[in-house]
């Protein structure tokens, strides 16, 4: 053998220990980033938050392990703006087309967009999505089903992703994993309308006694697996989910993405379907709780919790594991299906001591639990009574894995990294926004709600919308409920909390 070719060999091999000594260095100092995002999750609705009427042990466990948030906020007290804010850095309520989207949806991401998971794909991590998405798929006009669904996912910086397209309670009900629809019979192709009828399938509306589970308003279209949804299905029965699986499906999903990236930094955003309904969890838990299919799906998503907890410590990761564990939005007890919810609460309040709940301009629309726990990182059992944002998730977790924001990127987002690693640091403020886009703005112990001609009531939830022709002003330090308007005994609090929320808005970025 020649010189040279001794001296390349060298060469390659060194090359080769240094390349394996910074990707083992790169895995020890990034650590994987695990969000468990929950869906219609109250801040009462677990027992570490003070839930009497249903135990929640292994979300209990983040907690006692890790540092639990009394005064954490979603942006929006609805799914669809909240996922949009928390993936991108950047209030939902600056681009149009980001309300609750319908099941057809195009993708309401641009592709351009660099995203949390874009950022940290640059950063070297595997980044995976699991469960829920409802951010849209597909070009404008929507997603052909039957072929290549895409820009989707993998095109804003997800690796990997298997999901169902919108809600549970929308069409079509079948699981995508990248850019197809599991299991789907070309001979039996997909076709969706959020129009009309289309096909033959029954519907709820027309023929009730199909159903398993009864609706409430608004869920009677095209009934699948025994249960009536909004908008109408045809086609794709081979790839149709069984909903008492669902958690089954997600978590093993989930645990998959966690075995097969164990080797390098990941990140995972597992959205749960639960508690979301129709609440129809596996049978393991149905009659659990005493408290019916809500309280049910409650102990479904704490095993759920628990499942990733046991995979993080069966792989020997943990430790090298940020878990996050946070809802998208405040409750909801009655949102379409008769499940008696309302009726099996027996004292039990999903809101906490908030006013109003999913929809809502109030609290209880937006002020969401959040639990981190990071051993060794994040002291054990420690409470933060610190405002924070999820929008500030994103540049706070750029500047844990050493990334640099541009200008453009994540216009919203703070870093908040010290907050999320217990120091008792406040977010200057927060800005909500409910279902009919009123905006609220919390300063202090200052809470400004904006004049809106919406209406008070959502008369299908019964929940207040905090809608008024006139600005509110609350003191949240003395009334943490919401109960006494003091816009007309402090005018000049109002005047500048309007003024400052009236800039928010004009502006294209706040950070």
């Amino acid at each position: 053998m020649s010189t040279r070719s001794i001296f390349l060999i060298t060469l390659f091999s060194c090359l080769a220990c240094v390349h394996t000594q910074t990707m083992a260095q790169q895995s020890q100092s990034k650590p994987n980033i695990v969000i468990i995002y929950t869906d219609d999750v109250g801040y009462g609705d677990i027992s570490s938050n003070g839930a009497t009427k249903v135990k929640t042990p292994n979300i209990d466990k983040i907690a006692s392990g890790g540092l639990r948030f009394t005064n954490a906020y979603a942006t929006s007290a609805t799914c669809t703006p909240s996922r949009f804010s928390f993936l991108t850095g950047k209030y939902a309520w600056r681009k149009t087309g980001t309300g609750i989207a319908p099941g057809d949806a195009a993708l309401i991401i641009p592709t351009e967009t660099v995203t949390l998971p874009g950022m940290l794909q640059k950063a070297g991590y595997q980044t995976g999505v699991v469960g829920k998405w409802h951010l849209g798929l597909g070009p404008q006009g929507g997603p052909n089903w039957n072929a290549d669904i895409k820009p989707g996912p993998l095109e804003i910086g997800f690796n990997y992703c298997f999901m169902m397209p919108a809600t549970a309670d929308r069409v079509p009900c079948v699981y995508m994993e990248n850019y197809r629809i599991v299991d789907l019979d070309p001979s039996d192709p997909i076709i969706v309308s959020y129009k009309e009828k289309i096909g033959n399938d029954p519907t709820g509306k027309e023929n009730p006694e199909l159903l398993k589970t009864n609706y409430s308003h608004g869920h009677d279209a095209t009934i699948i697996n025994g249960i009536s949804r909004i908008g109408w299905m045809t086609g794709g029965n081979k790839a149709r989910w069984i909903d008492e699986e669902m958690a089954d499906v997600f978590t093993n999903r989930a645990i998959s993405f966690i075995e097969k990236n164990k080797e390098r930094p990941f990140f995972l955003y597992f959205a749960t379907h639960d508690i979301h309904v129709p609440r129809v969890p596996h049978s393991r838990f149905v009659g659990k709780s005493g408290m019916g299919p809500r309280g049910d799906a409650i102990l479904q998503l704490d095993w759920t919790v628990g499942e990733v907890m046991k995979t993080l410590e069966r792989l020997n990761i943990a430790d090298k594991t940020m878990l996050i564990f946070s809802s998208d939005n405040g409750s909801v007890i009655d949102d379409g299906y008769e499940d008696n919810a309302v009726q099996l609460l027996n004292g039990h309040t999903p809101s906490g001591n908030r006013r109003g709940g999913k929809y809502s301009a109030f609290d209880g629309g937006t002020h969401i639990p959040l639990i981190v726990k990071w051993p060794g990182k994040i002291k054990a059992g420690t409470v933060s009574k610190a405002m924070f944002s999820q929008v500030d998730l994103y540049a706070s977790i750029a500047s844990l894995t050493g990334q640099a924001l541009s200008g453009d990127n994540a216009p919203d987002s703070f870093n908040s990294l010290s907050t999320l690693l217990g120091a008792q640091k406040n977010r200057e403020y927060v800005v909500q926004q409910s279902i009919n886009n009123t905006l609220s703005l919390i300063q202090g112990k200052w809470k400004y709600i904006e004049p809106s001609n919406g209406p008070k009531l959502n008369i299908w939830t019964n929940t207040e919308l905090g809608n008024l022709a006139q600005p509110q002003l609350y003191d949240l330090k003395a009334d943490i409920g919401e109960k006494n308007n003091l816009a007309s005994k402090y005018p000049e609090e109002v005047k500048k909390m309007a003024v400052m929320l009236k800039q928010i808005k004009e502006n294209k970025k706040t950070r």
